[in-house]
């Protein structure tokens, strides 16, 4: 047993969570039910009302948070202590909204100071660009931006600039590279001018194997289409600790932002990182994100667990995991711009709570992270949402909707509303056997075809749902947004007792992946691996020698 399953709230709601009756009878008996179960913050609206509990749930889930020192593990992360404890970090990803005047301590360093600075440093640059003050080697200004890097330091960006495409800069065009494959590269340099391209490597180490292969790529072709060694400092910047690497490469020391050991890659997006988006929508825009998401911070740290909107949501994801063996979770965007979120939501959810051991070593004997999935909610409608509806599984549902659409266009957004908004209610009611016969009554078929009919009609309901809406999406909301998942991520993760910021399944991927691309560059055939391994090896080798 672990402290988890140990505590007392835990055999409570094992025995609470098989007694509730169906969400349509608690809509029934409680017509004040939408009112008691939501909330709004940081220009957010959060819909709970459509969750598998009553107040006796929540009583217990706050007490089940209340038990795993929930708010104690809040502080700890704000204040910059050491949760990160394999790797012996701090994760300070929050830092990076913080205001002017804070102080934020690590290593006996206030870093805040040097947060502004990389920002100025970041505003000055995006400045140049976007004013043409930035000059490519034949003197033209920059029309193309090719992002290159992998893991956190491509998908958030890449998600955040789809997410803001209204507020481009119409001057700039943004490109994303993180796939090694070839293919991925080669497409997009048929797509730019390398008199009028810069490129934007994002690598720590400024040695990620992907990245820096894209790069080296990207580069010789840039000295193949009439650039020189002297013009790379034009087109090439860096966001790395490798001053020395990117240098050597070409790279003007000026054009080098900083990373910090202190974010994770995954929780990047507000940093140097997010350098491609600064460049896409400008500085300002890129500081309202911030600032968004500095509103969620505030709220997830200061508002009480009972109306915390990172809490709740954490917590119904736990509920769901841990009490009705659901194995997975659907984000549903609908809104076009927010078509990749799903994705980023996925990695930032995944890779944080894929754990199977405690901070302490021990193994865990419960669930703890689900499977993150979605993408655009209309077109799921005609695909996976029967499996939603209808399936065996449960799988409980975010569903995210902009009141106020950037295209107005007709009756295209109150159409996408109400399919939102009856999905919804078709998760949480469903169809009753003797609701699928009424609605058959009036047709021509036999009574034994209505019956059968029926009965593949019915649909149990109860199946639980969040819905997220906010007046409009603008950087703002989007900031606060993906705050609001970062920290119902942390909070999942405080309460199953796991680190959340380390990632050693991601880790040992690359150290075998370098492994298996030395033998397949060596001179003889692979014999040292398990048979699978070396046959596949070899089976390449001969296709390439």
């Amino acid at each position: 047993m672990t402290k988890f399953t140990e505590s007392a709230s835990w055999s409570k709601l094992m025995a609470h969570s098989a007694e509730l009756p169906h969400m349509r009878s608690m809509f029934e008996s409680d017509p004040q039910r939408f009112e008691k179960m939501s909330i709004s913050a940081c220009g957010l609206f959060l819909d709970y009302s459509k969750n598998r509990a009553n107040d006796d749930t929540l009583k217990l889930l706050f007490s089940l948070a209340e038990e795993s020192n929930l708010t104690a593990k809040i502080n700890a992360m704000f204040n910059g202590e050491i949760i990160n404890n394999t790797e012996k970090r701090a994760v300070l990803h929050t830092a990076l909204r913080a205001n002017d005047d804070q102080t934020i301590i690590v290593d006996g360093v206030n870093i805040v100071p040097e947060i502004k600075q990389t920002q100025a440093k970041m505003a000055e640059f995006v400045d140049a660009v976007t004013s043409g003050q930035w000059k490519g080697y034949s003197g033209k200004t920059i029309t193309d931006i090719v992002a290159i890097g992998i893991g956190g330091s491509f998908l958030g960006p890449k998600i955040v600039t789809q997410a803001l495409r209204p507020y481009w800069n119409k001057a700039l065009n943004c490109h994303f590279v993180a796939n090694v494959d070839a293919s991925s590269l080669c497409e997009k340099l048929r797509l730019i001018n390398p008199e009028t391209t810069l490129f934007v490597m994002s690598s720590k180490s400024f040695g990620t194997q992907e990245t820096l292969t894209n790069t080296l790529s990207a580069k010789e072709w840039f000295l193949n289409n009439g650039g020189t060694q002297d013009d790379v400092a034009k087109h090439f910047v860096a966001v790395t600790s490798n001053v020395a690497k990117a240098t050597e490469f070409g790279m003007d020391a000026d054009n080098i932002f900083p990373m910090w050991d202190w974010v994770g890659g995954r929780y990047s997006l507000w940093s140097a990182i997010g350098l491609p988006i600064a460049l896409l929508v400008g500085m300002d825009n890129f500081y309202a994100l911030l600032e968004g998401a500095k509103e969620m911070d505030d709220h997830f740290l200061n508002a009480p667990l009972e109306s915390n909107m990172p809490v709740i949501m954490g917590l119904f994801s736990l509920l769901y995991g841990n009490f009705y063996n659901a194995q997975s979770h659907v984000v549903l965007t609908y809104d076009h711009y927010l078509r990749g979120l799903p994705a980023y939501f996925q990695q930032l959810d995944m890779e944080s709570n894929g754990k199977s051991v405690t901070i302490d070593g021990a193994e865990v004997d419960y669930s703890t992270g689900p499977v993150i999935w979605g993408g655009e909610g209309t077109n799921g409608q005609h695909a996976y949402h029967q499996l939603i509806h209808q399936g065996t599984a449960l799988i409980p549902a975010d569903f995210i909707l902009p009141l106020q659409s950037h295209n107005p266009l007709g009756e295209h957004h109150v159409q996408l509303a109400s399919n939102c908004f009856g999905q919804t209610q078709a998760m949480m009611q469903g169809r009753t056997y003797d609701e699928a016969l009424a609605e058959l009554s009036a047709s021509k078929l036999s009574d034994d075809e209505k019956t059968l009919i029926a009965k593949h009609k019915v649909m149990q309901g109860n199946k639980p749902s969040n819905t997220i809406l906010m007046d409009k999406l603008t950087p703002s909301t989007l900031g606060a947004l993906i705050a609001l998942y970062e920290h119902r991520t942390f909070v999942q993760g405080a309460i199953w007792d796991i680190n959340s910021f380390d990632q050693w399944g991601v880790e040992l991927g690359k150290i075998l992946g370098n492994d298996v691309l030395e033998k397949l560059q060596a001179d003889t055939d692979s014999c040292e691996l398990d048979a699978s391994s070396n046959g596949l090896i070899n089976k390449f080798r001969a296709t390439h020698i």
